[in-house]
């Protein structure tokens, strides 16, 4: 069968292309913007990805088009699939039908740390030898691609609360109807589909109730927004983890930046994490995963020990380089609490190194401004901030961010940015470059411009 995916350089449609491939389907595909991982992970898979989204990309007609979330009505392929009247669906959609049906589905939902936590509990299984398959909004490092068909009863997938496809508004995950299920998080984010914080808590209730009787359902004991979900109803047994408080799963002997703690489960040690990672956001979004893992038959103490050998994802606190002592990371980071959180773990690595905070307010929500307010503060822990200003920002970032003072700078364009770092860092520094998207390569346009300094 050929499958055509429109917005297929998404990290989730991207997954849905890699996943057909290795089912034995034909797989294209079109985008407009295409650039690494994905594009690479696509292109290594031997699929045929075609700049832009134009009518002759639909020619011959494929046996089914798989629509991405990223395309409406008006779009030139969606337009000239529709007047043609070619079969299409939806990735989560095609997803639930052709891979998870029978499947022991663990899903990952939250506003922060899906990914992540989708990847330790992938890990965490194929450490124990499992091989299940997944999808993950990222590419995990232990895996090298973001999504596999797998071979075990087994699926791990990232749940994201954003809409289906233009012809379907149900959040993503009330597709994959899970078996274990993780929430791990909930606030207010994606404003250019949610109203507000209740919308949300709808869809979240909406995945509660596909969770069957026999399964498990993970969540923080602490999280109020996501107790107000499951006050709505639940019919699923729950377990709570909680890094301070009496939970099921818990921690004590943590060092100073989370990068080793002991795991407690119903108040016994169970095992030790010592990993590469830092920050108690981590030290949480392993709990989640070894307590999903000990569902699907894993003991903990297997879980804790493979963790000790998890990798993180790409462009998660991903370190992209170094250059006379100068450190220069890559982190998807573009919500408010992520930013601080991801700092706070720098932080504590670095001591009192300097940190440049270098930022692309690139995601729907953050262009409208809608959390902008609470951006300073985030960004307090950063010695210097960069905030690079699309031209269809819609606030005034010099403003909203004036309480950091004579630590911000904004930028109209990349090159400022990357000639301002290239001439102010120092050994010892760390340049921290947060956004969601490709931001104009600028993570190795920063390493280029101090090593010719350093040439100089």
């Amino acid at each position: 069968m050929h499958i055509h995916i429109l917005g297929i350089c998404g990290t989730f449609m991207g997954g849905i292309a890699l996943i057909a491939r290795e089912l034995g389907h034909e797989v294209s595909g079109s985008d407009a913007n295409v650039y690494p991982p994905m594009s690479t992970q696509l292109q290594e898979a031997g699929i045929t990805l075609m700049p832009g989204y134009k009518p002759e990309h639909l020619q011959p007609a494929p046996d089914r088009v798989v629509v991405g979330n990223a395309l409406s009505r008006g779009n030139p392929a969606v337009e000239y699939m529709l007047d043609a009247g070619l079969s299409y669906t939806s990735g989560p959609q095609w997803l639930a039908e052709q891979v998870l049906a029978d499947r022991w589905v663990l899903a990952v939902a939250g506003t922060h740390g899906k990914t992540t936590t989708s990847a330790m509990l992938a890990w965490i299984l194929e450490d124990a030898g499992l091989n299940p398959g997944f999808l993950i909004g990222g590419v995990p490092q232990n895996f090298g691609i973001s999504a596999r068909a797998g071979s075990s009863p087994f699926f791990v997938v990232e749940a994201d609360e954003y809409d289906t496809a233009f012809f379907d508004k149900r959040s993503k995950f009330v597709h994959y109807h899970p078996r274990t299920l993780v929430m791990s998080n909930l606030e207010f984010d994606h404003a250019d589909i949610f109203d507000d914080l209740a919308a949300i808590q709808t869809q979240f209730h909406h995945l509660v109730r596909t969770v069957p009787g026999s399964g498990l359902i993970i969540s923080p004991l602490n999280e109020g927004n996501l107790h107000e979900v499951l006050d709505m109803g639940c019919w699923t047994p729950l377990e709570h983890f909680d890094q301070q408080m009496e939970a099921t799963w818990r921690v004590s002997g943590v060092s100073a930046d989370g990068s080793a703690f002991d795991v407690i489960c119903e108040g016994r040690t169970v095992g030790r994490v010592a990993w590469a990672l830092t920050g108690r956001h981590n030290i949480a979004n392993a709990l989640a995963a070894i307590a999903a893992a000990r569902h699907a038959g894993v003991p903990p103490d297997v879980a804790a020990d493979a963790l000790c050998r998890f990798r993180n994802v790409r462009r998660r606190m991903e370190l992209r380089g170094e250059v006379g002592g100068i450190r220069v990371f890559d982190d998807f980071a573009h919500h408010p609490t992520a930013i601080e959180t991801t700092l706070a773990g720098l932080r504590a690595q670095v001591g009192q190194g300097r940190i440049h905070a270098v930022l692309e307010p690139r995601s729907n929500t953050m262009r409208m401004g809608v959390l902008a307010g609470r951006l300073a503060d985030a960004l307090r822990q950063a010695d210097t901030v960069q905030v690079f200003v699309p031209p269809d920002l819609a606030w005034d970032a010099a403003a909203v961010l004036a309480p950091l003072g004579d630590r911000l700078q904004v930028a109209a364009s990349t090159d400022e940015i990357v000639n301002r770092l290239s001439g102010t860092a120092k050994a010892g520094d760390t340049i921290l470059v947060m956004s969601n998207g490709g931001f104009e390569g600028i993570h190795g346009r920063i390493l280029d411009a101090l090593k010719q300094r350093e040439s100089a």
